[in-house]
């Protein structure tokens, strides 16, 4: 892992991200999907269960049976006819999703792989793969892999549910508010490192349905500068999480969007700790990371972890 190597990974998201654009126009990646596909299970560790949680949500809520599972679990749904298992690693090479896929190769469901490596061993019982197309990671982070693997994921579920939508055009506008937030990152990326540099680490909150967020972003400040961090859901946050603004230096990064943030808010602001919101204007927020189009609930998907990424790096590159 490399500090310097992993900022510009970073840095090359827009370039990276707009090519996918371009082979999305060109070809629909899972255009080889059989017909009858009532139940579809993701595999998968770290970014790519995070990534795959959301999508499963997704696909629920457009009535598709889907579920994302740790590979690690030591079961899962049986396989059948109509099943889609889509095991999701970078390097095609994830101990724990290799084991997971075995159960599945040469049975009756359908294996479409994605990962950023053809010809990795994730690929050799697919029966289509996927490529992620995030070019060679050098810094040895999962950073545009991971935004990828959300793009090609909202290319599945346009695929199963027939919507239809204009994921090039999404995915240009991401690759514009994710080169907004790099070249504007003196203006507000100072702040946000002031801000968050507490003795007690970083908290990262977002609503369910973009929670990948707040657990990649916590991830990233663990992998890279390896400060303590953690993420939870903004309604679970009052169940769960509350209780730590009363003893810590609280501090936390917000993706607005949930029902529940003002109630989360209201125990930030008795008790004053340091949040930040990421994507929108949060009442009582210490500050907010605005970008080029973070109305969009997508493209918030597929850019806001990039505040997180950008705060880890310059901490990693610090020490």
């Amino acid at each position: 892992m490399n500090s310097e190597l992993y900022l510009a990974d970073l840095e090359a998201k827009p370039a990276a991200l707009a090519g996918l654009a371009d082979g999305l126009r060109a070809a629909d990646p899972f255009a080889g999907l059989p017909e009858g596909v009532r139940r579809v299970l993701f595999l998968g560790m770290g970014s790519s269960r995070y990534a795959a949680g959301v999508a499963a949500l997704r696909l629920r809520a457009a009535g598709v049976d889907a579920y994302a599972d740790y590979a690690s679990a030591a079961a899962t749904y049986p396989a059948g006819p109509d099943t889609l298992v889509v095991p999701i690693s970078a390097t095609g090479g994830s101990r724990e999703t290799l084991d997971a896929l075995a159960r599945y190769a040469g049975g009756p469901s359908y294996v479409a792989a994605i990962t950023n490596v053809p010809g990795s061993p994730v690929t050799e019982a697919a029966d289509l793969v996927v490529p992620m197309n995030a070019g060679e990671e050098r810094g040895g982070v999962a950073c545009r892999t991971f935004q990828h693997t959300l793009a090609l994921l909202l290319a599945l579920e346009a695929r199963l549910t027939g919507t239809g939508r204009d994921l090039p055009a999404l995915l240009t506008r991401a690759a514009e508010a994710t080169r907004d937030l790099l070249d504007r990152r003196d203006d507000w990326l100072p702040l946000t490192i002031e801000l968050l540099d507490g003795p007690h680490g970083v908290y990262t909150i977002a609503p369910a349905e973009r929670l990948s967020s707040a657990e990649q972003s916590a991830l990233m400040f663990r992998e890279g500068p390896r400060r303590a961090a953690d993420a939870c859901e903004a309604g679970d946050w009052s169940h769960v999480d509350v209780y730590l603004t009363k003893t810590l230096d609280y501090r936390a990064l917000l993706f607005p969007g949930s029902a529940y943030d003002a109630q989360a808010m209201d125990w930030v602001r008795e008790r004053g700790s340091t949040v930040i919101s990421v994507g929108g204007e949060v009442k009582d927020a210490a500050a907010a990371v605005r970008y080029a189009h973070d109305d969009d609930p997508d493209v918030a998907l597929l850019t806001e972890t990039l505040v997180a990424e950008l705060v880890a790096a310059y901490w990693w590159n610090a020490q």
